[in-house]
């Protein structure tokens, strides 16, 4: 990492002092993306010419000619990168997430440029963690989706099932299921947990009953009787995690559609997962910068 890519802390005011200017903002941007010199990205040469009016350069073996958001999500951007980087720093530092309307008001750019400008930093940070998680996992889920009038409090058809296993102290892993049975549960946890994992909790839906192994325990807390906690055993991390989920389509996006859960959930387990990261603007346009573009057409195809 380049010597002065760091940028820990960064608060608002520091925001603007650094990032004045786009010549500031490619600065910074190769730094991230070139640590160790400016590299042709189509034959990874590092004999490079500058093309100071177009900050461009060119590769002096295939003559690729190139700059700094070339092949990311940046490329063919119309909206300046201060802006991208203040938008950056405004959805990692909102606890419950910043609404396209928010971010319109504020950056001063149209809806649909200020929705497609949140997606793609979803984007850059989707699939994050290829990690496994260990220890105490706690397991739950949840149902995502707006009220219908006219049918019962227990109607599910307009809702989304939501699984989330979040390590004690660490991370969160949260998915888009259809259905909570024994099959989908259990899958999800063996794919998201060591082999040596200490212990699972859940509550006492009985398709959890089975997930236990010789050095892995399953332990539960009986919501259905009004118990919460037994000892050490609760699922209350992964509550506290739903919690900020419903406050955030609530309190902030009002309304989210089934296509795009998916992308908020993403969204929520990069500030979780980072929560004690002091490198987390810098991190997150890490991403941004090792991201291909997303094309607004791939977005919207088939909105529901």
């Amino acid at each position: 990492m380049a010597k002065n890519s760091g940028t820990a802390e960064i608060n608002l005011v520091k925001l603007v002092d650094k990032f004045h200017s786009e010549d500031k903002c490619r600065e910074y941007l190769e730094e991230l993306r070139w640590p160790n010199g400016v590299a042709c990205p189509r034959c990874g040469d590092m004999g490079v010419s500058r093309i100071q009016k177009r900050n461009q350069y060119e590769c002096n073996s295939c003559r690729y000619q190139f700059s700094v958001t070339s092949g990311t999500i940046f490329h063919d951007t119309h909206l300046p990168l201060w802006k991208w980087f203040l938008v950056t720093y405004t959805m990692i530092e909102s606890k419950k997430g910043v609404s396209a309307n928010q971010i319109m008001r504020e950056v001063g750019v149209s809806y649909k440029t200020a929705w497609y400008l949140c997606h793609r930093v979803r984007e850059s940070v989707r699939d994050a963690y290829p990690f496994p998680l260990r220890n105490i996992v706690e397991v739950d889920e949840t149902w995502v989706g707006g009220k219908r009038r006219g049918v019962g409090h227990g109607y599910k058809g307009n809702k989304t099932v939501v699984l989330g296993a979040v390590e004690r102290g660490e991370k969160v892993v949260l998915k888009i299921v259809h259905a909570r049975d024994r099959e989908t549960l259990h899958n999800f946890i063996k794919t998201h947990t060591a082999p040596d994992t200490e212990a699972i909790y859940t509550d006492d839906w009985p398709a959890y009953k089975g997930i236990a192994d010789y050095d892995t325990r399953h332990e539960t807390v009986n919501h259905s009787a009004e118990e919460w906690v037994n000892g050490d055993v609760h699922t209350n991390t992964i509550e506290n995690v739903w919690s900020l989920l419903k406050r955030s389509i609530v309190g902030s996006f009002h309304k989210v559609s089934k296509k795009h859960l998916d992308a908020y959930l993403d969204e929520l387990e990069w500030r979780f997962n980072n929560r004690d990261n002091p490198y987390l603007f810098r991190d997150t346009v890490l991403r941004l910068i090792q991201s291909s573009n997303l094309e607004y057409r791939a977005l919207v195809s088939d909105c529901g």
